[in-house]
């Protein structure tokens, strides 16, 4: 009689990534499982780390359908970053194994209509998983609504994705001159192939110098989120004093677009805040700090955040309040000796 393989010690040979797969399509033929499992990572209270877990395997190519869990950590185990984050990883899950359309469409609207505070959703992102139906679906939907920013917002980016030139067009004509609108009115008249309305639309509109920097820098970096073009829009930003109402966004995009490259603008950014010595600042630059940790985790550059974070602790040592609010944000402050870094205790 053949002796049954001892299943248990050989799945502690597997590493993390094939044992999450193997789960993963497995909950994909168990519903219940599934369910169980989406469950316990909400509860877990860990986001990270499955967000983590869910780049690695989209990256990697997985054929697991990962929308269920993705769309699980979106609507209640992601907050700030993490559901930006989330949302993101959704789009990208969607655009694998294609949900029902019109369920999709029906979830976008309700996460931006009645869920106050959500991030942004940018319809291009689902635009591939929505396909005509979805997309219809929401023109319809879109149709029937009040005249709100969000209903603005959400035609003009239903319009670009279908191409829709004059749809977007009423959209932004319709709005106040801002040189903002100008200049995307005429950016847009030009890929269409009209120039001659846009030259006379950009001749009948006068645009301040430093207001279409600023556009074009918001532009730009949207297109391309990354150090250089971060540093363009916050020099365009802070001439105009408009740099806090861009800078959050702005540092999640650069985040999720390129962890490795937004370290040192995220560490930067930390020490300004540092040298604010503000009570406020202080909360605020741990709460960095906990991103700057996802971040170095997201590149695999963990082992640097210790480091990094074991020198900042010894420069500023002596603002206490600063190490309190770092705690308090759950992250492990190394002790300092005499300027020098000693065993780190637990926050």
């Amino acid at each position: 009689m053949t002796t049954a393989p001892d299943l248990r010690a050989y799945l502690r040979t597997l590493d993390a990534e094939t044992l999450a797969e193997l789960l993963l399509d497995q909950a994909g033929r168990d519903p219940r499982l599934r369910h169980e499992l989406e469950l316990r990572a909400v509860a877990h209270g860990t986001v990270g780390p499955v967000l983590d877990t869910l780049q690695r395997l989209l990256d990697a190519g997985t054929r697991a359908d990962l929308t269920p869990l993705a769309r699980r950590m979106a609507d209640g185990g992601a907050t700030g970053a993490e559901l930006r984050r989330a949302i993101g990883l959704y789009a990208r899950a969607c655009a694998v194994h294609r949900p029902d359309p019109r369920e999709l469409a029906g979830w976008i609207l309700e996460t931006q209509f009645d869920r106050p505070g959500w991030p942004e959703i940018n319809l291009a992102d689902f635009a591939a998983a929505l396909g005509e139906e979805g997309l219809e679906h929401l023109r319809a939907a879109l149709d029937t609504k009040p005249p709100t920013e969000t209903t603005r917002r959400l035609t003009e980016q239903l319009a670009e994705v279908t191409g829709d030139v004059d749809t977007l067009l009423a959209s932004l004509t319709a709005q106040p001159p801002t040189p903002a609108t100008t200049l995307r009115i005429v950016r847009l008249l030009r890929s269409a192939g009209r120039h001659g309305e846009a030259i006379a639309h950009a001749a009948r509109t006068v645009v301040h110098p430093r207001e279409g920097v600023l556009a074009l820098r918001r532009a730009e970096f949207r297109r391309n989120p990354s150090a250089d073009t971060y540093h363009a829009l916050r020099a365009a930003a802070e001439e105009l004093d408009r740099w806090p109402a861009e800078r959050d966004d702005a540092l999640a995009r650069l985040a999720e677009c390129d962890p490795a490259e937004a370290i040192p603008v995220y560490r930067r950014h930390v020490e300004e805040l540092i040298q604010l010595r503000d009570p406020d600042a202080y909360r605020e630059a741990a709460q960095r700090l906990r991103e700057l940790r996802t971040l170095h985790r997201r590149a695999d550059r963990v082992p640097e955040f210790g480091a990094y974070l074991a020198d900042l602790v010894d420069t500023h040592r002596r603002k206490t309040r600063l190490l309190v609010e770092v705690r308090n944000a759950r992250i492990a402050v190394p002790r300092v000796v005499s300027g020098r870094k000693a065993a780190t205790m637990g926050a």
